[in-house]
């Protein structure tokens, strides 16, 4: 199934209830039909097609994704990916961060034609950044998503209110003022995040 939009921005996601959940299957050929839309699904099987994101946030992502990336090929300990790709969670829903990092160990039980498609699981660290068209609740409640359906660590970003948010299972979430650096801990120890490009992107 192909969605056609009305010719015009939207700086609010739109929300589809189809009239029956989609399975796995299906909901992955709707996003490869529909290649240039941001589109994810809620655990009641509510489809989300989301706006997409200025250039300043593009950039801003880029950089968090890089700093994470090169950290990783350095580690060695998991692999990173960036916003287009997606995980089917435990829960039903189907979500793609602004970033994320799985362990070598649970990528090595997953089969090659498998890792072309979106995957069973839900990564050990995410990370979301909030662009202008995100409702900061919507982001809260999505970082608890990640947390109840196994991921361990979770860092909320909020470049305009110069905050980042770090979630934990079973814990209170923290919440940074303008920190310049923020430091990662199991399962990404050693990995630190430099803000500076983030908070004050060279535009």
């Amino acid at each position: 199934m192909q969605v056609m939009l009305p010719s015009i921005e939207t700086e609010s996601p739109i929300r589809i209830q189809t009239a029956r959940h989609m399975s796995d299957d299906e909901f992955y050929a709707f996003c490869a039909a529909n290649p240039d839309l941001r589109i994810e699904r809620t655990a009641k099987g509510e489809i989300v097609i989301m706006p997409g994101t200025g250039f300043k946030t593009g950039n801003q992502n880029a950089d968090l994704t890089a700093q994470l990336y090169s950290w990783a090929k350095r580690d060695g300990r998991g692999r990173v990916v960036d916003s287009g790709v997606e995980y089917f969670l435990p829960s039903g829903a189907a979500r793609s961060p602004d970033a994320s990092w799985v362990p070598r160990s649970r990528l090595a039980k997953v089969t090659p034609e498998q890792k072309k498609r979106f995957l069973r699981l839900c990564p050990d660290f995410v990370v979301e950044l909030r662009s202008p068209s995100d409702g900061l609740k919507n982001l809260q409640a999505k970082m608890r998503e990640w947390m109840d359906n196994g991921a361990k660590l979770g860092w909320l970003i909020d470049p305009e209110a110069r905050t980042v948010y770090i979630y934990r299972p079973d814990q209170t979430t923290e919440r940074l003022i303008d920190p310049q650096r923020v430091e990662g801990e199991p399962p990404v120890e050693g990995f630190v995040l430099e803000m500076a490009d983030i908070w004050n992107p060279d535009l």
